[in-house]
């Protein structure tokens, strides 16, 4: 354990934190000590910078250990402060929902670019988790009617807690999607998913933060042909004629998807996320 500072400072911590975690081996450790510190003082975290010298209260040491001693077994740092941003909105995350992602942020803006505000949509996210896209879709498309679905009680319930707190009607409902029946009166200018795409057998290849705190069932998945024929089965039934899909896959398995999608008579096509994976399918009946 490295050695304790007679008197602590954002300076102090930030440097016996980083050593900290680093002997236990815990991912970015200077960036966990700094969103930890920096959410107990309320500050950005660049603002850290300018404040080396600054003591540290008692109260705050009080805040901040217990937040340490959890990241050194290797929470995400997103359950341990409660909330992470995502897409110009804040969302809240606890154990037992999905830690919203930057490439669904990306998936948000696929759909953001294509069509502007003043085109009225009718949208469904399916497997909404924390509620991060319908939320931020809502947000920034106002006119747009939204709704979303997730087989998990818990999930639904963190999805309208980041509705409310976001000031985003989006309406919720519990549905399971291989046996869909929520909404089925209504049929939908865009449907959206990040489904749960990574193959049980790929588990252990797997951060231990991910894997050890983070719930499976958002995770993991029996089979790609089968989570995504789900999938187009259900966009075949509620999509509105010249209605698009907007999909998030797992990179080594876009081609599958994709050629799922064309032999059931679809328009699709893959596109790359920022670190050039091929991580997204968009779709329209063709």
């Amino acid at each position: 354990m490295p050695q304790t500072p007679s008197i602590w400072t954002v300076l102090s911590m930030l440097e016996w934190a980083t050593e900290y975690f680093e002997e236990r081996q815990v991912k970015s450790p200077r960036f966990s000590i700094e969103w930890l510190l920096a959410d107990v003082l309320d500050i950005k975290r660049l603002d850290l910078y300018l404040s080396y010298d600054r003591p540290l209260s008692s109260d705050e040491l009080d805040l901040l250990r217990p937040m340490v001693k959890r990241r050194a077994a290797h929470e995400p740092l997103q359950y341990i402060t409660g909330e992470t941003d995502f897409h110009h909105i804040k969302v809240k995350v606890k154990p037992g929902v999905l830690i919203p992602r930057q490439e669904t942020e990306q998936l948000v803006e696929l759909i953001l670019n294509e069509y502007n505000q003043e085109e009225p949509k009718k949208v469904l996210d399916v497997g909404t988790g924390s509620g991060c896209i319908p939320v931020a879709l809502k947000k920034a498309r106002e006119s747009w009617e939204v709704y979303a679905s997730d087989i998990s009680e818990e999930a639904l319930q963190q999805a309208k807690i980041n509705a409310e707190y976001n000031e985003a009607e989006v309406h919720f409902a519990k549905d399971d999607l291989f046996v869909p029946k929520a909404f089925s009166d209504n049929r939908f200018n865009i449907i959206v998913s990040n489904p749960p795409y990574i193959l049980n057998d790929e588990k252990e290849g797997l951060d231990k933060e991910v894997k050890e705190y983070e719930p499976e069932s958002a995770l993991f998945c029996e089979s790609t042909e089968k989570m995504y024929g789900a999938l187009e089965k259900l966009c075949s039934e509620k999509l509105q004629p010249e209605g698009v899909v907007y999909l998030e896959l797992h990179e080594d398995h876009a081609k599958e998807v994709l050629d799922l999608f064309l032999t059931r008579n679809w328009k699709a096509e893959l596109k790359e996320d920022y670190s050039d994976k091929l991580r997204f399918l968009i779709a329209k009946k063709a």
